[in-house]
């Protein structure tokens, strides 16, 4: 067939992913808005976490790093573990990478993708148009996949809003909305807590409730790191060693050990940065869980009935409840692939499930990013993890499909 590979989503994988499968000489159609989760998810006055050796999005050519991106703009180079990286530096570095490597970059919306007889997909734009591809790799990123728990769904019944008594982190984008007003904010990772830096900063009173062994602690500044161990762009620890460079045997673990590293490596914790910005800022209540949450009295703000670590049921007001509550893959949440399709992919509590080369149970649909996480480990969360991931589906697709 020669037909096009699709590439949906246009946020680091599938930037890095369209790059090296051009570098191949393979046609390409990518589809979607650069770096859209970044800019439209992530709240304003950002930094990110991760260090700049881990936020390099890898390609084949060299001249692409983020240092390189400094040089061309004309800005300081991030280079350093100390060398802090604001989320408009990165978002703009995103663009110039696409700008230079995927040109011809299609910003519509992929409605559809299913099957196709005879072999491939049939896939159908918001712009009208349909067209076959042979492969289609899924790069969405986090798009869809907010995760509000149980407890506090109840009080937001058609889903989390800005405007109700419950939302998420990522529907943030300007925390100065929050001046004067209490705010509630429900998780321990650094998500939760650079919102609450953020939104106290604007003006807004805090509280942090970090739940069950959540509790709120900040990592270590890079000159604290032991120096007998060896380095990862997560910080020095075998086990991050071994998950950032030798992602290979991850997927053949058995499925529960799998989920169960996902969660737990690199879990909650607070940027060291952060620490000062932090501390007698922000207020913090560890509970034992969270039991519910409800729309305050006479319908304004939120109630949040918690119960303590003593074991007593507490309620908290406030004008609003953020639950910065992270993500789970869910194929569900992907409405864009076809019934077909999603009956007939394995998976495993939601995840596809990827072979060699991130393929997935149907021959041809490749999953990377966050969605490959369960079968290849926790550094497929992060953007250091197109370094692994991109090359070897590249390959794998090239010589299946190219």
């Amino acid at each position: 067939m020669n037909h096009p590979v699709t590439v949906i989503g246009a946020g680091p994988f599938g930037l890095s992913t369209a790059a090296h499968l051009r570098a191949r000489g393979i046609p390409v159609r990518v589809f979607g808005e650069p770096m859209v989760s970044w800019r439209d998810h992530m709240p304003a006055g950002m930094v990110l976490k991760s260090t700049p050796a881990a936020s390099t999005i890898d390609c084949p050519q060299p001249g692409h790093t983020l240092a390189d991106y400094c040089d061309a703009a004309g800005i300081r180079r991030l280079v350093t573990d100390e060398d802090l990286i604001p989320v408009e530096t990165f978002i703009a570095y995103g663009e110039w990478f696409q700008d230079r490597l995927v040109p011809g970059l299609e910003q519509v919306r992929v409605v559809s993708a299913d099957r196709r007889p005879g072999g491939g997909f049939e896939l159908k734009l918001d712009s009208g148009e349909q067209f076959a591809a042979r492969a289609v790799v899924v790069a969405t990123g986090l798009s869809g996949l907010a995760h509000l728990p149980a407890e506090l769904a109840a009080a937001a019944p058609d889903g989390p809003a800005p405007t109700g008594p419950v939302s998420h982190s990522s529907q943030h984008h300007d925390l100065s909305v929050f001046a004067g007003k209490e705010l509630i904010v429900v998780g321990a990772g650094q998500s939760a807590l650079e919102t609450a830096v953020l939104a106290a900063e604007a003006g807004a009173r805090v509280r942090v409730v970090s739940r069950g062994r959540g509790k709120v602690a900040f990592g270590a500044p890079p000159w604290r790191q032991p120096r007998l161990r060896p380095e990862s762009p997560f910080g020095r620890a075998w086990s991050l060693w071994a998950l950032s460079y030798y992602p290979h045997p991850y997927r053949h673990l058995p499925a529960r050990t799998r989920h169960y590293l996902v969660r737990r490596v690199l879990g909650p914790l607070g940027a060291w940065w952060l620490r000062d910005r932090f501390e007698g800022t922000v207020a913090v209540q560890e509970v034992s869980r969270v039991v519910r949450a409800e729309a305050g009295a006479g319908g304004g703000g939120a109630a949040l009935t918690v119960r303590t670590l003593g074991g007593r049921t507490q309620e908290l007001t406030a004008d609003h409840v953020i639950a910065a509550t992270g993500y789970r893959v869910d194929i569900a949440a992907m409405g864009f692939l076809g019934h077909e399709l999603r009956t007939e992919l394995a998976v495993s509590r939601g995840a596809p499930e990827l072979g060699a080369g991130y393929v997935s149970s149907v021959p041809g649909l490749y999953f990377t990013g966050l969605p490959a996480a369960a079968s290849y480990g926790p550094v497929m969360r992060f953007v250091c993890g197109t370094e692994f991931a991109s090359p070897r589906l590249a390959r794998h697709l090239a010589a299946a499909h190219g």
